[in-house]
């Protein structure tokens, strides 16, 4: 029974599986993950613009499952990397080294070497980073990102335009950008932008568009200007929060390629980083109550689910909405006020705080909504917990195991044992 399951209803998240059934089977703490939502929200970007040349790069560092990356392959996305590994990810789930961008800070020259003999562009962060490129590829093509001098998101952590970020070059640096080029026989074949995460507030975004197309107007190589993105997805679904206005955005978006397309004399293809759009909406976390306490005036829920599987509201202080689910029993109309905590022997380790919900009881079990994305990415094995099994809700109803859950040979087997 779901007490207040009314988004996952309204989607048909589960296509008639039961929240239960599913973690004695596939055990808790769970990410489940729907199919038919993942392909949904792939689709609805790739449409959004009608420019002829736009193209959809999807972050791994959201969701670097194999079969999700293999999945958006399938829809039409290409990739943007930030490290070795997840360029690794990328060509193991079929993608094209021509369809990944490798969006650097402050990487090793051995990683630049990786990118470089595979093929795939690097995106250099700083004058610094531009030379050491220069120096590894003299006469390569290279992208440069620029800070467009504002910056949006949710939390000053996930700010990354404007001041006091370490991200990107800043426009007064150009004559050196061209210098360092210059030297090492670099071509600019692309510039490009990311001023945040979460982003609604579309007309901030607007503005370093209009920005970083004053920068690009310094350059007569380019061949792609990446606008960035960060999309924000609706977390308050349960109080109405609407989601972003795609169509809307995609028909500005237009106008401003178009125009600087004209301008420019050649149509250039132009990029976005929609980030945690794709797969937030399209996982729901599975944990179980294991714990009810009062201490002081505060009633704590004891869950399975730890900082280790999601660490996004410890890091950011950020809102998942919580459905509970019950066996068995009727549910009551009582509502209460609680905190919702982890097993992490941390102060810090919670999920919700002061929520409220329908009243709780041990053996509940509660879905955490919208976990898709920064989930099991930034998950970790801290207190040797094990990670979570990853399912997905085929758009058949089929059930398939995309990632294992950890085992305790899982937890030792980087570990060599020395004999003292």
């Amino acid at each position: 029974m779901k007490l207040n399951g009314q988004v996952t209803d309204a989607t048909d998240f589960y296509q008639g599986h039961d929240p239960h059934t599913l973690v004695r089977e596939y055990g808790s703490p769970l990410y489940v993950y729907n199919e038919r939502i993942f392909r949904k929200n792939c689709r609805d970007l790739i449409k959004m613009c009608p420019y002829h040349k736009f193209v959809v790069n999807y972050s791994i560092k959201a969701n670097s499952n194999l079969t999700l990356l293999s999945i958006a392959k399938s829809e039409g996305l290409r990739a943007e990397a930030t490290s070795s590994g997840e360029i690794a990810a990328l060509l193991a789930a079929g993608f094209d080294p021509a369809n990944i961008f490798f969006i650097t800070n402050n990487v090793s020259t051995e990683e630049m070497k990786y990118a470089i003999d595979r093929g795939i562009l690097f995106s250099a962060d700083s004058l610094s980073q531009l030379d050491r490129y220069g120096h590894a590829n003299p006469g390569g093509k290279v992208a440069v990102r620029f800070n467009p001098g504002v910056g949006s998101g949710h939390h000053e952590n996930v700010v990354t335009g404007g001041s006091g970020t370490k991200f990107g070059i800043n426009e007064e640096y150009l004559p050196q950008v061209k210098a360092i080029a210059e030297k090492h026989n670099l071509t600019i074949v692309g510039i490009n932008q990311h001023i945040g995460s979460y982003i609604l507030d579309i007309s901030i975004y607007m503005e370093s568009i209009q920005r970083l197309l004053a920068i690009a107007k310094n350059f007569d190589s380019l061949e792609f200007i990446d606008l960035g993105g960060g999309f924000g997805i609706p977390y308050h679904k349960q109080e109405g929060e609407q989601p972003l206005d795609l169509p809307a955005l995609g028909q500005n978006l237009a106008h401003f390629m178009k125009q600087f397309s004209e301008a420019y004399g050649r149509d250039l293809t132009f990029m976005i980083e929609p980030g945690r759009y794709v797969p937030a909406e399209s996982s729901v976390l599975l944990g179980t109550v294991h714990a009810i306490k009062n201490n002081d005036v505060e009633k704590y829920i004891g869950t399975d689910l730890g900082f280790t599987v999601l660490m996004r509201p410890v890091l950011y202080d950020a809102h998942h909405d919580i459905e509970v689910y019950r066996e068995g029993a009727s549910a009551s109309a009582e509502t209460e006020i609680v905190r919702i905590v982890g097993n992490v022997c941390e102060s810090g380790d919670y999920i919700a705080k002061d929520r409220e919900l329908p009243a709780i009881q041990e053996g509940d079990v509660l879905g955490v909504l919208d976990a898709g994305a920064y989930g099991y990415s930034m998950s970790s094995q801290y207190n040797s917990r094990l990670r979570p099994a990853e399912i997905l809700i085929r758009e058949n109803g089929e059930i398939a195991v995309i990632r294992h859950r950890d085992t305790f040979e899982d937890l030792l087997r980087n570990m060599p044992k020395v004999l003292i």
